[in-house]
């Protein structure tokens, strides 16, 4: 750490002179341009950026299928506008990779290829992304998926089964979006301030994304499974709803808290949320009671699905201690 003394210049005007070894790196010099940010009592300071638009380049020659697929993903959410992938020759299976990771993010197309090369672009402008709606979206879908996979199996409904293990995708689009997000206000002050939410709020709200995105998987393993069973036992299923009903509570009033203004109302959300965990762990105890006087197989899979009921409340505690956490007084810097 350096520091500074502040000096006036012209009876009125503050200065303070910046690192040498700093500027040199940044290619600050006498006459550029930079930027400052303010962020509660403290002030950031970056060099001025001319590009809008980050590119990025990966060597793809060694990669394929799922291992090429993620690459591709890694570098968007890294922050990469436009990502061109470079290989001695782009083959069929890769070029299949490639649109399968295009079609898996938000915004992003092809917008050129050839014999070795491929380019795809964000075509998002990311100052119209939000990291509010975007968590939003994320809980609306995830919570609806828990309901419907519940649904499927003690309706026996297989296209609902269907229809929730389809909108984990959705739900992956979002968490990858709010991923991006996030990753570039921890870059650049200058994120946070087109977002309009501090970095602070900024990793709350990721890290409750990352929660919902765990409760819609346990969402598509439950369809999963209720697609293997058949009908099930009638007081095995309503005990299975009233789990669901719990969990979905939890989840509700835990996200109720995060998005509240008023501190006082967050807290009281929020403690609630995390009593009704512990509640839920004594009803999932009852109805692994309830369990072993079924059939063995069927009991094991309806085992796994009280177990992701039980752990899609535990995330909804978990996004109610970070709604806590935001509410709470913060520190000076």
């Amino acid at each position: 750490m350096e520091t500074r003394k502040v000096q006036v210049t012209g009876g009125s005007t503050y200065t303070v002179s910046l690192p040498k070894e700093w500027a040199t790196e940044n290619g600050v010099s006498s006459g550029s341009t930079v930027e400052l940010y303010p962020e509660d009592e403290a002030l950031l300071l970056t060099p001025h950026s001319e590009s809008e638009r980050e590119e990025g380049t990966l060597d793809v020659s060694d990669l394929e299928g799922e291992r090429l697929t993620r690459a591709v993903m890694t570098m968007y959410v890294s922050g990469f506008d436009i990502i061109r992938l470079e290989a001695g020759r782009i083959t069929t299976d890769q070029r299949r990779a490639i649109r399968s990771a295009t079609q898996s993010l938000v915004g992003v197309e092809v917008l050129e290829e050839t014999t070795d090369s491929v380019v795809i672009q964000d075509l998002l402008d990311s100052s119209e992304l939000s990291i509010v709606n975007a968590v939003r979206r994320m809980r609306l879908i995830a919570t609806s998926m828990l309901e419907d996979a519940v649904t499927a199996l003690v309706e026996n409904d297989d296209d609902i089964a269907h229809d929730v293990i389809e909108r984990d995708d959705d739900v992956d689009r979002l968490w990858l979006v709010v991923s991006r997000i996030f990753r570039a206000t921890l870059r650049s002050p200058r994120a946070a301030e087109e977002l309009g939410v501090s970095r602070e709020d900024c990793f709350d709200f990721h890290s409750s994304a990352r929660q919902l995105e765990r409760v819609a998987d346990h969402a598509a393993k439950i369809s999963q499974l209720a697609l293997k069973l058949e009908e099930i036992p009638e007081s095995v299923a309503e005990a299975l709803v009233a789990l669901q009903d719990d969990a979905a509570d939890v989840l509700e009033k835990a996200m109720d808290a995060l998005f509240v203004e008023e501190t006082d109302e967050a807290n009281a959300l929020g403690h609630a949320a995390r009593e009704a965990v512990l509640e839920i762990d004594e009803h999932t105890r009852h109805i692994d009671d309830m369990l072993r006087e079924q059939e063995p197989v069927q009991a094991q899979s309806l085992g796994l699905i009280v177990d992701s009921l039980s752990r899609s409340a535990d995330y909804g505690g978990n996004i109610a201690e970070t709604a806590l956490q935001k509410a709470a007084p913060r520190p000076r810097s």
